[in-house]
């Protein structure tokens, strides 16, 4: 990224102090930072203490073959009794891990007993179809609390699981299902999705016949009463062989470096990557980040995490980090605006919910439907909130604190991965003075940095490329069944560093600013323009609540902006207005910033997991034929959105 683009990025002044109370009573202080510097490998064997060990680990890295790590290698556990059964034992049984929320309005909360009784029972029945120790199990589930037992079941009795998630073609299932060679697949007969019904079980049947042989059973949790097709041979109700089993199965032992999970991420070519992740030093570093970002008080802290257990956001921030730490939180099936828009509210109001996690997209969505709809709410449980997905735009930022937080509570937004398990840069909300759209700092013992094109660390107010230069606890091990595309692919970039695919800029102060994939910077008349800052730029205009830019090809600049934008409620659309918000992104970032085209829309293409599909915007913006919407929340949108085309704007 060139000097000229970053020196024109938006200046951002406004500071946040951690509140007394919370930096009083803390769970993390500034010494942390120090500690972890002095010696990084006691840091973080100091963390793995936190977890209970049958063998404790003697070694905490072994990096003789980079990159292929190896740590706490000599220890062992079991991941399932490390979130369930030892809260129990220790006296807290009682205590509610899941309050689960569904869509209809259907609720029950589930105490660590009787979620370990569950868990146990979803073991036996595993072992009774068939499933061992390193075998898979694929899951293609609802956000139903049966999806974290099936996957704490999978880790208790040493089978690898691999969690697709429930939006995902039966085509897409069935090559997961292929690659990590499944031997049973964990399904329901649907979910609830905005007030209907929506089926799963017919995908997996379709997928499992695609994917020729490899799976010897279906096991399906009756959620909607849909009528499905049963395969008497083959499928099995989790009611009737879950609901038989004893409630007492003895958890096994297994290394640290035992597979715990295959999570599919897309790659830019070819099949998805099956992102591995291990046992021991995975569950480290998300129980202590859970515990240390979000400040988590196990024994009064209520948390929710708004992400689907299919992205690792669930995986990590869901199911293992705060069931490792005993946390009670909150798991809804459905979408934030059925039966109304402030149904996230209400849940917060609900439960008395204290820690919120959710992303950038959300974020904007609820500024986009007015400050008026959570007004309506009593919010003042909420003590934390945080941020995840992709980078968050300074206004909506603001608007968060704002708006859900009543101005006091600290916003952390946090930077991490599929690959890298759980969160690697984030401020730390007793200690850090946070800045809108800044995730700020690498964590306690975690080596991240941006670098240029010859692997230079670029000096403060620079920017280039993010990259990771020590190993880390919850790192991915492989790609499954392919060790030379893992190293092709994060780690041929830069020698001995491995390259996230973002771009990065670090401010004045040293501080980190993500600008998105490294894909999402074009190149305009010679300089480099990260869509990140230019969305910026048009959502912290007052008539702006979201925004998607795209480089698309132009004769005379190589690539020209054009900006998607949904307008707030009170803005009225005209060219006016148009022509205002060019010259506003102009006035931020420099007159080479300034869109090309602005197109108000009514919404924008969003995979159900939140993401924008600039890919598709870029098709429409260069007049081609869209690619695949398989995996949008609403594939008419995209129709809507090309029959603006014709009245974009006027151009200088």
């Amino acid at each position: 990224m060139s000097n000229e683009s970053l020196a024109n990025l938006l200046k951002e002044e406004r500071r946040f102090a951690p509140p007394a109370d919370l930096a009083a009573n803390a769970n993390v202080t500034a010494e942390a930072y120090e500690q972890a510097a002095a010696d990084r490998l006691g840091f973080w064997a100091e963390q793995a203490r936190r977890l209970s060990w049958a063998k404790e680990p003697t070694k905490t890295l072994d990096w003789s073959n980079p990159p292929f790590a190896k740590w706490f290698e000599d220890g062992q556990l079991n991941v399932a009794y490390n979130c369930v059964d030892r809260h129990v034992e220790a006296g807290n049984g009682d205590r509610v891990a899941i309050h689960f929320e569904g869509e209809p309005g259907d609720s029950r909360s589930i105490t660590y007993a009787e979620l370990k009784d569950e868990v146990s029972r979803a073991a036996n029945a595993l072992l009774e179809l068939g499933v061992r120790k390193g075998d898979r199990v694929a899951i293609y589930m609802p956000m139903i609390p049966e999806t974290a037992i099936a996957m704490l079941a999978s880790a208790r009795i040493g089978a690898a699981h691999s969690v697709v998630f429930g939006g995902f073609s039966a085509d897409a299932l069935a090559t997961r299902i292929k690659d990590a060679d499944a031997k049973v697949v964990i399904t329901a007969d649907g979910g609830y999705r905005r007030g209907q019904p929506s089926a799963l079980k017919p995908a997996v049947d379709d997928a499992v016949a695609k994917a020729a042989g490899t799976v010897e059973h279906v096991l399906v949790v009756r959620r909607t009463g849909q009528d499905v097709a049963f395969d008497a041979e083959r499928d099995v109700w989790w009611d009737e062989l879950v609901g038989r089993q004893s409630a007492e199965h003895t958890p096994e032992a297994f290394d640290a470096e035992h597979p715990l999970f295959i999570l599919y991420t897309s790659g830019t070519t070819g099949k998805p990557k099956g992102i591995l992740h291990t046992s021991g030093g995975y569950l480290t570093q998300t129980a202590y980040t859970h515990w240390a970002v979000f400040d988590l008080k196990p024994e009064t802290d209520v948390y929710w995490c708004t992400a689907d257990v299919g992205w690792v956001t669930g995986h990590s921030y869901i199911v293992y980090g705060p069931l490792a730490n005993g946390a009670t939180q909150v798991m809804y099936e459905g979408t934030p605006d059925t039966p109304h828009q402030g149904r996230f509210w209400e849940i917060v109001e609900k439960y008395r919910v204290s820690i919120l996690y959710t992303a950038p997209t959300a974020i904007r969505t609820f500024m986009k439907w007015g400050d008026d709809i959570p007004a309506q709410f009593d919010l003042t449980s909420l003590r934390v909130l945080g941020s995840v997905g992709e980078p968050i735009n300074p206004e909506a930022w603001v608007w968060y604190r704002k708006n859900i937080g009543a101005d006091r509570t600290p916003v952390v937004d946090t930077w991490w991965q599929t690959e890298t398990g759980a969160m690697m840069i984030s401020p730390l909300p007793g200690v850090t003075e946070t800045k809108p759209g800044s995730a700020q700092r690498p964590l306690p013992g975690i080596s991240a940095t941006v670098v240029d094109d010859e692997a230079n660390e670029v000096p403060d107010g620079g920017g280039g490329y993010l990259v990771l230069t020590e190993p880390w606890p919850s790192m991915l091990r492989t790609i499954w069944g392919d060790d030379q595309r893992f190293l092709d692919t994060y780690w041929s970039r830069f020698e001995g560093k491995y390259f996230a695919g973002d771009g990065a800029k670090k401010d004045d102060d040293g501080d980190i600013w993500l600008l998105g994939r490294v894909d999402d910077v074009m190149l305009v008349s010679g300089h480099n323009i990260s869509t990140t800052e230019v969305e910026s730029a048009l959502v912290s205009h007052p008539a702006v609540a979201e925004a998607a830019v795209v480089g698309a090809a132009d004769d005379t600049t190589g690539q020209a902006i054009v900006a998607f934008v949904i307008l707030r409620g009170s803005a009225a659309e005209d060219e006016k207005l148009v022509a205002e918000l060019r010259d506003h992104v102009g006035a931020t970032l420099g007159p080479i910033a300034k869109p090309k085209r602005v197109l108000p829309v009514a919404e924008l293409p969003k995979t159900r997991s939140g993401k924008i599909m600039r890919r598709l915007l870029r098709d429409v913006a260069e007049n081609r034929q869209l690619g695949d919407v398989t995996t949008l929340t609403d594939s008419t949108v995209m129709t809507l959105i090309q029959s603006k085309l014709p009245s974009s704007s006027s151009e200088d």
